[in-house]
């Protein structure tokens, strides 16, 4: 292919925060991150749409005009099509280690008797293992009917009755955009396209990367074509919830 002049978006390396969020938007996967930074990796993967730009908290990324390979959709295509498939074939796989930490199972509880006193019970409230997006198996039989957490790794340290509050009588899912190489959006698609997935609370802190997953659903409920209702939970670095919608 011969390049030509086109609109493109440019990266300014040193605005750029390593938040992340600009290579979840980006749908073309033109965008990645090389040593904690964005990088536009391919010209041609770059639609010039720009996805990528509102979701940049520091405003890192705009439009310039200048010679680039063409907009290339098969190749966009046919990449996404490969990643899907290794990602499918990696969620069913067991680890290479065999550890059997990774065995998917349900977790049941006994049903305590409640104290007269206005006091919570100080048990876990988690139903299933693993929690972990990139390790749980897309299709568990605990995620038929199921309302999903899916929570921000720091989530659970930061606000004390995280257990009560938030995981009770839901299947929990945890990660974190920034250090999770993967794409959640692929698992999370698959997750919710393959059961019947009741309601989604996705719980992340207040921090910029943590608008990953918030990215990562919202792809996976467009690519699922399902209507899910869902709410938004943001916790502050000392554990106050300061917005739910």
């Amino acid at each position: 292919m011969v390049n030509i002049v086109r609109r493109i978006i440019k990266i300014d390396e040193d605005k750029c925060n390593g938040c992340g969020l600009c290579a979840d938007a980006c749908h073309e996967g033109a965008i990645g991150m090389v040593n904690g930074k964005a990088k536009l990796l391919r010209d041609d993967y770059c639609d010039g749409l720009g996805d990528c730009l509102p979701v940049c908290p520091t405003g890192a990324i705009t439009f310039e005009e200048r010679k680039a390979l063409p907009f290339d959709e098969q190749a966009v295509l046919k990449a996404k099509a490969e990643n899907e498939k290794a990602s499918s074939k990696k969620s069913e796989a067991p680890l290479p280690c065999g550890c059997p930490g990774s065995t998917s199972q349900a977790i049941k509880r006994e049903i305590t008797v409640k104290s007269p006193l206005p006091q919570k019970e100080n048990v876990s409230r988690l139903s299933q293992w693993p929690v972990k997006i990139k390790l749980v198996p897309v299709n568990a039989p605990y995620f038929n009917n199921a309302n999903l957490l899916i929570a921000a790794d720091c989530s659970a340290f930061a606000h004390g009755d995280f257990h009560n509050k938030f995981m009770q009588n839901k299947i929990t899912l945890i990660g974190c955009p920034k250090l999770d190489s993967i794409d959640y959006s692929i698992k999370l698609s698959e997750i919710i396209t393959n059961n019947n997935i009741k309601s989604i609370t996705v719980v992340r802190m207040e921090v910029p990367c943590c608008k990953g997953l918030i990215s990562a659903v919202t792809t996976a409920l467009k690519n699922s074509g399902k209507l899910i209702p869902w709410r938004i939970v943001v916790i502050s670095a000392d554990g106050k919830i300061i917005e739910e919608t």
